[in-house]
């Protein structure tokens, strides 16, 4: 499903098998699941995307062939594809563990062609083995979703009292995690949205309500996964002195004027960028033990802007997977 041209739909196209390169690996696509990222490309919110473009970048899938000099990956494995496609190695930011601020990156689905698609192709240094995930469909929102989550988790520091904003792909697994930790959650989704609130309630939210609202405690943290702009002011409004935001999303809308008072007080606002391969590593690790269980609506591949338009009007409760 190829994207010619920003705000159009998607197309399908065949094409023939694609030949992995030095150091790449081809995947058989079992599942890939729709991220918010994909409609910001698809939209146009994120600048010069690679045209034309097959979206996705939450890939699972099996190893089916092999570019020269790759070992491992081996074929036949079960690996995950995530965002960040490629970092350079060398650049300030790489050399100090921190690619994915990366000045030369590559993206899945973005700069390069992602996961739409029965076949995907990758650098086997950013596959991921997914020994012991049994179901793809399942898998395919930890690659992005639930990476991203984790790191946003890391950001947001020891955290007792958490809240979600946006109670969507990435916060329903992140509160699984929370849970499992110990730590309550808050979570705030649109208001009314109900079939959102009782998705947080079943998965043992403390407390539940619409992103207007005030939690009844002081939050230690909150993280927004809404690209809402106008939520800043409300989530430094909710946590305690000393309290951090973390804004999860690459694309947010402006954040409005507030008062210095709301910041004051040593309450911080930082932002998540990217992954690093790291935080797949350490996010995967914990996945099988934490019993993570997404809540997910398949859809066939052909019928991907369905699945986009299902998520942008927010008509979706957990993440939309494609299914070759």
């Amino acid at each position: 499903m190829v994207l010619q041209a920003i705000g159009q739909p998607l197309v399908m196209e065949t094409r023939p098998d694609s030949v992995p390169g030095p150091g790449q690996i081809r995947v058989r696509v079992e599942a890939c699941a729709v991220c918010r990222t994909d409609l910001h490309v698809v939209d146009g919110d994120l600048p010069d995307p690679r045209l034309p473009l097959v979206p996705g970048h939450e890939i699972v899938g099996i190893v089916d062939a092999l570019g020269a000099g790759v070992a491992s990956p081996a074929l036949g494995v079960r690996v995950g594809i995530p965002w960040l496609a490629h970092a350079c190695g060398h650049c300030p930011y790489c050399a100090s563990g921190r690619e994915n601020l990366c000045d030369e990156p590559a993206f899945t689905g973005y700069t390069r062609d992602g996961g739409f698609a029965t076949h995907a192709v990758a650098e086997a240094d950013f596959a991921f083995p997914l020994e012991g995930f049994e179901d793809p469909v399942a898998a395919a929102p930890l690659m992005c979703a639930g990476v991203i989550g984790w790191r946003s988790l890391v950001l947001a520091g020891e955290a007792a009292r958490l809240g979600l904003y946006g109670f969507g792909a990435a916060a329903h697994i992140l509160a699984q995690v929370c849970r499992w930790q110990g730590r309550e959650v808050y979570a705030f989704t649109r208001p009314g949205d109900e079939a959102a609130q009782a998705m947080a309630r079943s998965l043992g939210a403390t407390w539940v309500g619409g992103s207007d609202e005030m939690p009844p405690v002081a939050l230690d943290a909150a993280i927004l996964f809404a690209p809402v702009g106008a939520l800043v002011p409300l989530a430094l409004r909710a946590v305690r002195k000393g309290g951090r935001v973390v804004c999860g999303g690459i694309h947010m809308s402006d954040i409005p004027r507030f008062p210095y008072r709301l910041l004051w007080e040593e309450r911080q606002l930082v932002s998540v960028a990217n992954l690093t391969r790291r935080d797949a590593v350490d996010f995967l690790a914990i996945a099988p033990r934490v019993g993570i269980r997404p809540v997910t609506t398949v859809y066939p591949l052909a019928a991907a802007n369905e699945a986009l338009g299902d998520l942008r009007s927010g008509g979706l409760v957990g993440a939309a997977v494609l299914v070759p």
